[in-house]
């Protein structure tokens, strides 16, 4: 048997079924000692109370402590949200900010679809409005476009070959595009010659060495030259070139180039290395506001992604790890159905929200990502819950960095 069929066999075992065979009535338990995994997924403060109905109101003193969670993972529910079509299951994920808009938003939401036909048809005359998922684009929407002050940097982790510099540039675009009063990059820290670049802007020729070595880069229009830009509004930073000689970016320079790229743009998308101890990597990690880990839909890639975020626990990054989502990402088409709702199951019974992005044929090619036009929408709409997660963490920054 090999190691993916052992990753299978042994880990992802279902959670045990001990919480279904209580019966709910008999006794007013208090608060059980589930398992702590159950419990940071689960942030449902109301549902505790619910299970003591003889006890005063002022009784609740004990579930308080649980909802520390949901600070912490802020859109748990979004995970599942987007396989449900009714809007009243997906008004939550998006954080506290999408009340505030959702109305505007769901209103400006145009049809789309078998739905524009009719208003087409009926010449205006009939307007079936705006169906479940747009009503969900809206609510994630919504939380993008929250207010934010401040500078914030989200950053993209995962193996070779599962899709996570596609991730980072369809996040970032998404930010961009909703963002518009914003100034975005995405910057490649990938010192294995990166292709950032090239699913944003081919033509870029800008590099780390020299946005850092001109001295003279005093206002956005300077800093603009120095980087490429694509149709979404998404700037990017490229980092070493394929050809010609070979420059090795260190920690150094990537540090002043951040603090240059700083002074202009609001949100940083950095597309990582796959090695995690590499001084690069570590030099972007104490600098995350909030993180992206990346996997294929597998075995083996779950199981990098486990070591990965098992690395982060034991170098004590917890505080980034509270602000991080996985994705699974298809990237070839051939993902197991089973196979990938047991991966999923695995990390959100270890508290990580998980959302699963679907193939896409338009990612594949390896050319410049278009999320408005060319990319699919079920792919946009798991896109913008993932960009919706990171600006939700965005919100609840409380000045606290990692490392």
């Amino acid at each position: 048997m090999n190691e993916p069929d052992e990753f299978l066999r042994d880990r992802l075992q279902p959670p045990p079924a001990t919480p279904a065979t209580r019966p709910p009535g008999p006794e007013p338990r208090s608060v059980p000692p589930p398992p702590p995994v159950g419990q940071l997924l689960a942030p449902r403060p109301p549902s505790a109370p619910p299970a003591r109905p003889p006890a005063p109101p002022q009784r609740p003193p004990a579930p308080p402590p649980q909802p520390a969670a949901p600070p912490v993972f802020p859109r748990p529910p979004a995970m599942s949200a987007p396989q449900e079509a009714p809007a009243p299951a997906t008004a939550a994920p998006p954080t506290a900010a999408a009340p505030a808009r959702s109305t505007t938003a769901v209103d400006a939401t145009p049809d789309r679809g078998w739905r524009r036909v009719v208003r087409l048809i009926t010449f205006g005359l009939v307007r079936l409005g705006p169906s479940p998922a747009q009503l969900q684009d809206a609510q994630f929407e919504a939380a993008i476009r929250a207010r934010l002050v401040g500078n914030y940097k989200v950053g993209v982790l995962g193996k070779g070959g599962v899709g996570k510099t596609s991730v980072a540039a369809s996040v970032g675009s998404l930010f961009a595009e909703l963002r518009r009063q914003d100034h975005v990059v995405a910057i490649d820290a990938d010192t294995a010659f990166g292709r950032l670049s090239s699913r944003i802007d081919p033509g870029s020729s800008g590099s780390f060495w020299e946005l850092t070595a001109d001295k003279n880069l005093q206002s956005f229009t300077d800093v603009v030259a120095r980087v490429g830009r694509n149709s979404a509004g998404l700037h990017v930073l490229g980092g070493e070139p394929a050809s010609g000689p070979r420059r090795v970016l260190d920690p150094a320079i990537y540090r002043e180039a951040a603090l240059r790229l700083d002074r202009h743009f609001a949100i940083s998308v950095i597309d990582c290395g796959s090695t995690m101890d590499a001084p690069v990597t570590q030099e972007v990690l104490r600098d995350l506001d909030a993180l992206i880990v990346v996997s294929s839909p597998w075995a083996d890639g779950a199981n990098a992604a486990a070591r990965t975020l098992e690395w982060l626990a034991d170098q004590g990054f917890d505080t980034l790890l509270q602000k991080s989502v996985v994705v699974l990402n298809d990237s070839d088409g051939h993902a197991d159905k089973r196979t990938r709702a047991l991966l999923a199951r695995e990390f959100i019974d270890h508290g990580r929200p998980v959302i699963e992005v679907p193939f896409d044929p338009h990612l594949r090619p390896g050319g410049v990502i278009d999320v408005s036009r060319e990319m699919a929408s079920a792919t946009r709409r798991k896109f913008l819950e993932v960009t919706a997660t990171i600006a939700g963490y965005f919100a609840a920054r409380h000045d606290d960095r990692p490392g």
